[in-house]
């Protein structure tokens, strides 16, 4: 696996953590979130290819507004 895509996959997720962090909802969809986040961070150390799409459908939710209910969470999504 090239260096590249796991730098290029690094800043994207530190980019996703900052925007987490700033996120204006309650403390309930914050933690959601963010638990998706890390999940998704974790498994970024076992396979960047998965972990990189993971993180393209996390920010497609962010960017449409769309919340994480407590189902899609547990849906691993």
């Amino acid at each position: 696996m090239s260096d590249d895509l796991h730098v290029e996959l690094a800043g994207r997720l530190r980019d996703a953590h900052r925007r987490v962090a700033s996120l204006q909802v309650d403390d309930d969809e914050k933690a959601r979130v963010a638990a998706r986040l890390i999940a998704l961070t974790d498994a970024s150390k076992r396979d960047v290819v998965r972990a990189s799409a993971r993180l393209d459908l996390l920010l497609a939710d962010l960017d449409a507004g769309r919340r994480l209910s407590p189902e899609a969470f547990a849906e691993g999504s």
